[in-house]
């Protein structure tokens, strides 16, 4: 019996080790084996600037916001492409400069500056309907889609809305929203004209729904339907941009929320129905936040928030920066960034490092693990370690000019500005600035003079830079070729 069990045992010994071997095998293919690719959310308001508490405001009520910076970081140094919509998104939506991708300034039919309507027969040759995002260039949903994003835009898309424009067209899966800058909130017509979309079509199956609550309703069960597979969710709001109709009062918001929120305001004021808008987005995206943990995917998401560009109109809040929408001044180009994904961005950090939305595209498809298409030139570059505080950021320039109104360059902490009243350029004398930001971010103390050698400085750099635009391959819609 002895004999035998002594090869009993050495058999049992093998087949324990060999067992013991296959499962750290297992165990090692399973860690080598790729995690689940990251849901993506980018939210953007619009016309919004710094007003929220997160950033210091006393006079917003904005919880869900506050909690996501709480829980995320929050960058106070990051500035869009344009500090007008068309051209802020276009840099956004392609990771490439207005001036690289052709679409730098706003597309809209100016006449409704003149109380004009424009019957259906006009509006179908007009520049809303007939201008638009090259064609040529590639979107978020072009980078994403072949990594395996389910992708979607609830929201103000503002790249065009003849169908080759539209987001079915461009990368994206599902798209409910307007193609033009801005609708009226309710009625979801531009100046009389039907703007809402379902897919490439015009629809009219939830007009008397505020726009704000349409989107929100449509994220979440966008999120709810596709919580077993990567997804991407650019969930662009409108608000608080004014409702582009012909009312004296364009600001829009639900009694509720005013009643709410801010019971010992005038709910009758301009300023108290800008904080309404502000603060019925911030629980729409409250309500996107509720979704991610209620079905346990907020460790898998990444979530991103911004403002295309600074604030216009309402003055509720003391001002922090000069300007404003439509200035080449921080107000109209420095904008709010939140990031959140928990168990990857550290909680409650806040970065000062120089981010511009040139980065987000490339950022985004890294998370995705999503190779960025060859020969195409962009203009950012990865800051989800910038985002981490493991490194700091690579940008050290950053470049604007919006036609007759002004150029900017940014080096370093050096901001110079020329500028001249819109449509003026050539007319009169521009005016030119320099800045030292760091010392200086409200732009009070003009250095032109003082400081010389630094203004030729960021001219030079402004001129190479222009140089460069000018000699890449021309897009549309504005590129004269």
């Amino acid at each position: 019996m002895r004999s035998l069990r002594r090869p009993l045992s050495r058999f049992v010994l093998l087949r324990f080790r060999a067992s013991a071997i296959f499962l750290l095998l297992l165990a090692l293919d399973a860690s080598a084996a790729p995690a689940r690719r990251p849901n993506l959310i980018l939210i953007v308001s619009d016309d919004q600037g710094f007003d929220l508490g997160c950033y210091g405001s006393t006079q917003f009520v904005t919880p869900h916001l506050d909690r996501m910076a709480a829980e995320g970081v929050r960058a106070t140094n990051f500035y869009m492409t344009a500090s007008v919509c068309t051209p802020a998104r276009s840099g956004l939506i392609t990771g490439r400069y207005p001036q690289r991708n052709g679409t730098y300034e706003m597309i809209r039919n100016n006449m409704v500056n003149y109380g004009h309507r424009y019957t259906k027969s006009e509006y179908a040759i007009s520049p809303e309907m007939t201008l638009g995002l090259d064609v040529r260039e590639l979107t978020f949903g072009d980078v994403l889609r072949p990594a395996g994003y389910r992708n979607a835009v609830f929201g103000k898309w503002d790249m065009g809305q003849a169908r080759r424009f539209l987001p079915f067209q461009r990368g994206f899966d599902v798209f409910v929203g307007h193609g033009n800058n801005g609708i009226d909130f309710y009625t979801h017509e531009r100046y009389g004209a039907p703007s809402m979309f379902r897919g490439n079509e015009l629809s009219l199956a939830d007009k008397g729904t505020y726009a704000t609550d349409l989107f929100r309703r449509e994220a979440v069960a966008f999120i709810r339907e596709n919580r077993a597979r990567p997804f991407f969710l650019y969930l662009p709001f409108n608000a608080p941009h004014a409702a582009s109709n012909l009312e004296k009062d364009s600001m829009q918001v639900p009694a509720a929320i005013l009643k709410k929120y801010y019971p010992d305001r005038d709910p009758a004021t301009r300023e108290t129905k800008y904080a309404g808008m502000i603060t019925a987005m911030d629980e729409a995206i409250g309500e996107v936040f509720a979704t991610l943990r209620e079905l346990d995917l907020a460790r898998d998401t990444f979530v991103l928030f911004m403002a295309d560009n600074g604030r216009t109109g309402a003055r509720i809040d003391e001002v922090r920066l000069r300007g404003g929408k439509g200035s080449g001044f921080e107000g109209g180009l420095r904008v709010p960034l939140v990031a959140w994904w928990p168990g990857v961005i550290p909680a409650g950090r806040t970065t000062h490092e120089f981010l511009t939305g040139l980065e987000i595209l490339p950022t985004l498809a890294v998370a995705a693990r999503a190779p960025l298409p060859s020969g195409v030139i962009y203009d950012g570059h990865d800051v989800l370690p910038v985002l981490k505080g493991e490194r700091p950021s690579p940008r050290r320039a950053m470049f604007w000019d919006w036609p007759d109104g002004f150029q900017v360059a940014r080096v370093e902490n050096f901001k110079w500005i020329s500028y001249t009243p819109r449509g003026k350029r050539g007319e009169v004398p521009a005016k030119e600035e320099l800045f030292d930001l760091a010392a200086d971010p409200g732009e009070t103390k003009n250095l032109a003079a003082t400081q010389p050698a630094k203004l030729v400085e960021l001219k030079a750099a402004f001129a190479r830079w222009q140089a460069e635009m000018e000699a890449t391959e021309p897009r549309g819609p504005f590129r004269n070729f």
